[in-house]
């Protein structure tokens, strides 16, 4: 397991563009409120740190993971973005229905990027359960918000 070898939130000061003058946006499903919330959280804390000032930060809600892919679509179709950061939170049932989510938003997001100007950042949480989804959403591994955020910032200076 990778995070297992990487804290989500760790990552060198020194290696950060600054990104002072950029402005993201991001889309947050409402499915799983905990995490997302959480997800959220540490991607504009992230951003701010960082040097992004808080109206440079937009942020868009969607129902559920899956209306992600429109929303950073819809998003990152406005030019006023340096990028865009999805966050979501798909947590394994006892239906197929937890393969097709995931799939199909990692297709799109997929498809974003390779035919897009902007960059357009996987930010979904993928896990079998809620602790799992716990430990990533600011827990003992970290904050995949905070890792996002950077590679926001990394990606939007590409």
């Amino acid at each position: 397991m990778a995070t297992a070898l990487h804290n989500l939130s760790e990552y060198d000061d020194r290696k950060i563009p600054d990104a002072s003058n950029m402005c993201f946006g991001i889309v947050v499903a409402e499915w799983n409120p905990e995490i997302t919330g959480a997800l959220l959280q540490g991607a504009v804390n992230t951003l701010e740190k960082h040097g992004v000032i808080p109206e440079n930060i937009h942020v868009k809600r969607v129902p559920g993971s899956f209306e992600l892919i429109y929303g950073a679509n819809q998003m990152a179709r406005n030019d006023s973005y340096d990028a865009v950061i999805i966050l979501g939170s798909v947590i394994r049932g006892e239906t197929p229905h937890f393969d097709y989510i995931c799939q199909g938003v990692t297709q799109g997001i997929a498809h974003l990027n390779a035919t897009g100007n902007i960059p357009v950042i996987y930010g979904l949480l993928t896990t079998d359960d809620l602790q799992q989804a716990r430990e990533r959403a600011g827990g003992k591994l970290g904050n995949k918000g905070d890792e996002c955020a950077i590679d926001a910032i990394k990606m939007a200076k590409f």
